[in-house]
């Protein structure tokens, strides 16, 4: 059995990757900085306008990125985003299961909730993930591994109130995960997740009010905000050599909030 290669673990060089939601918000972060460690970036969001653009400015700063415009809920928009990735690049090396409804939902009583737009959100937010891991599936199991993260939430811990359906999603990506994980074990398909805190994402910021926003860091060990690049660390060990023998794992990014 070979030994660890510290040259070429941690390497994202010609790896290709899928982030939905990559366009924007946190997403756009692993996005950029993936292909600024020489990855090959598929970027699979609904934000056509801002994904086209991230992908313009990634390319014209000699990265390698394009973007496909995808709804993760539609089975057929993943398909073929994956197909356009395949005919692009030959090969998936890993995907980034970012996108989600976070934003667009209102922080409120959990009986006001419509049952419409709980099941909108489980449409997006689990059966999503489940839809591109599907599609990815086939071409990871041909080419003899490949490596799935997904990003579940710092709710799952904390029990947050004020968005139970967007909560309860969470809860389910990293049941997915753990399922998930012993199903594709014999292909050699790592599938872990992470659970990031309160982060100040462009969305976070254009979707939340100052007051909602300030003291959320003096509950946590690192007295400051958390920012998109705090998570990027763990999302790229997950997606590297490094972590080769790790799967159905759940890493807890929040600065020390919950203790897991």
């Amino acid at each position: 059995m070979a030994g660890f290669d510290v040259t070429t673990a941690f390497s994202m060089k010609d790896k290709v990757v899928i982030v939905t939601g990559g366009g924007t918000g946190i997403g756009k972060v692993y996005s950029q900085r993936l292909a600024e460690g020489g990855a090959k970036v598929v970027l699979a969001d609904v934000a056509v306008e801002a994904s086209n653009k991230l992908a313009e400015d990634i390319t014209a700063t000699g990265g390698q990125c394009i973007s496909i415009p995808t709804d993760i809920s539609d089975p057929d928009a993943v398909q073929k985003m994956v197909d356009a990735t395949i005919k692009k690049w030959g090969r998936i090396d890993g995907l980034v299961n970012n996108a989600s409804l976070m934003s667009v939902l209102e922080r409120g009583d959990w009986f006001k909730i419509d049952v419409k737009e709980w099941d909108r959100v489980m449409e997006v937010n689990l059966r999503g993930i489940f839809v591109c891991c599907r599609a990815v599936y086939p071409h990871m199991q041909a080419q003899g591994g490949g490596r799935i993260v997904n990003i579940s939430s710092g709710r799952f811990w904390l029990g947050s109130p004020n968005r139970l359906h967007y909560s309860t999603s969470k809860a389910g990506v990293i049941g997915l995960t753990r399922s998930l994980a012993s199903e594709l074990g014999d292909d050699n398909i790592g599938v872990n997740a992470i659970t990031p805190g309160f982060t100040l994402s462009e969305t976070q910021l254009a979707t939340s009010s100052s007051n909602y926003v300030v003291g959320r860091d003096l509950n946590r060990c690192f007295k400051r905000p958390q920012t998109p690049d705090d998570l990027v660390g763990a999302v790229w060990f997950l997606l590297s050599d490094a972590s080769g023998f790790m799967t159905g794992q759940t890493l807890n990014v929040d600065g020390g909030q919950a203790y897991h």
